[in-house]
């Protein structure tokens, strides 16, 4: 088991290029099922989740290769044999359940365990069935997994409840090769769905619309592709806090600012000077932090996945922040965690109440998610002396050679192995 160990107290200085998105990539390369002939993906992050989703589609029948080089990914389905997806990947990543709608569009059977990853609380994927029943499919659930089968699909309307990300990929790939028009209602906005889209209308699909309206006509066939894959913004914007956090200066290379308008008007609430440009967005931390209060909501509001990163920016603020969760109910495991390094955080129903101390300080702490992860990473750049973090596991799940990238910023960081 890896350990990070990081000496806070050094401002960080400098500039990173952005890594291709993981909330894209893994969606991206479930939907390579429906296409027919050979897929090369690039910007494709190093990451734990991507080796998870590859092994998965090897498993399926498929050939992929990776090139850690170039971060490339090839990808041909055409050998699929398998519709049955084996439970003990599928139990690693959430994301893995995205090869549900792509298996039943493609072989109109799909056997799908139900997802795992991060411990974020309720994810139920009754949208993503109720989706798959309004196209046509028998759908069921036995000994842990979704057997949905059909003998056609048909395009219909669709509303898709709580604008949920993964119903919205799940349905959009499964009504690529039904019959007909798919109209989607309440889809999701997200970059990274919009990226799918891309992606898949350049395989030959035919999917329209913006503003929570999705239109899909359905084709008998998607055909193979070479696809650059978007920036990741959520590892863009904790980098950004990591220049924030340590009153430093960094820039991101090879993002949109777009992607992260909400979360930079919070930063410059705080008393962060922001610069956006074409393709780069930069921070310039102050030595005041001023307090604020967020909302976590779907795209284009404050990401969910940035809430844990930014309370750990906060714990330093001059006064009392708070941030309402309003999309994953566990989203708070953070908090345990932040306090053993001195930060003052309460919970109040589904708000964290952060009153900004002095100073942190060096203690063993355990990450227990993705993005709670993240925020230890961020609190200990900040604290005084050094502080251990395990559980890095889940850190290598979504940030790619952390301990490079801060280090390139002059981060004084190591990672141990055991």
């Amino acid at each position: 088991m890896d350990k990070l160990f990081i000496t806070g107290g050094k401002k960080l200085k400098g500039k990173l290029s952005s890594s291709g998105a993981k909330n894209a990539v893994l969606p991206i390369m479930a939907a390579c099922i429906l296409v027919k002939g050979d897929v090369l993906l690039r910007r494709v992050p190093d990451i734990t989740d991507v080796w998870v989703m590859m092994e998965l589609l090897r498993a399926l029948g498929a050939k992929v290769e990776y090139n850690k080089k170039d971060e490339t990914l090839f990808i041909n389905t055409d050998g699929i044999s398998s519709t049955r997806a084996p439970y003990h990947l599928v139990r690693k990543i959430h994301a893995s359940f995205d090869v549900t709608g792509p298996l039943l569009a493609k072989f109109l059977c799909a056997e799908v365990p139900l997802p795992g990853g991060c411990v974020l609380g309720t994810r139920a994927v009754n949208f993503h069935l109720d989706g798959f029943r309004l196209l046509g499919a028998d759908v069921c659930l036995e000994h842990g997994y979704v057997k949905a089968k059909a003998a056609k699909l048909q395009g219909t309307r669709v509303y898709i409840g709580r604008a949920s990300v993964g119903a919205t990929k799940n349905i959009m790939m499964a009504a690529c090769l039904a019959e007909g028009i798919t109209i989607l209602e309440n889809a999701a906005r997200e970059p990274e769905v919009m990226d799918l889209m891309n992606f898949l209308n350049a395989t030959g699909a035919k999917i329209s619309g913006s503003g929570g309206t999705m239109r899909i006509d359905g084709v008998s066939e998607l055909r193979g592709v070479e696809y650059n894959i978007i920036s990741d913004r959520i590892e863009g914007g904790t980098y950004l806090l990591a220049g924030a956090i340590t009153r430093g200066d960094v820039t991101i290379d090879g993002i949109s600012s777009e992607f992260l308008e909400v979360f930079l008007s919070k930063l410059e609430s705080a008393n962060v000077e922001v610069l956006r440009g074409k393709n780069y967005i930069r921070v310039k931390g102050k030595k005041r932090i001023y307090p604020v209060d967020i909302i976590t909501s779907p795209y284009p509001g404050f990401p969910t996945d940035l809430h844990a990163p930014m309370a750990a920016f906060l714990t330093i603020s001059d006064g009392t922040s708070f941030i309402e969760e309003t999309i994953f109910d566990a989203r708070f495991n953070y908090v345990d965690e932040l306090r053993r390094l001195g930060a003052r955080i309460r919970l109040v129903d589904k708000t964290a109440v952060i009153t900004g101390v002095s100073r942190l300080t060096d203690a063993p702490v355990e990450a227990a998610d993705l993005r709670a992860g993240g925020s230890l990473v961020l609190a200990s750049l900040a604290a005084e002396g050094t502080t251990e973090i395990t559980g890095v596991e889940y850190i290598d799940r979504g940030y790619k050679s952390i301990e490079k990238k801060l280090s390139a910023l002059g981060a004084q960081i190591t990672r141990c192995s055991e």
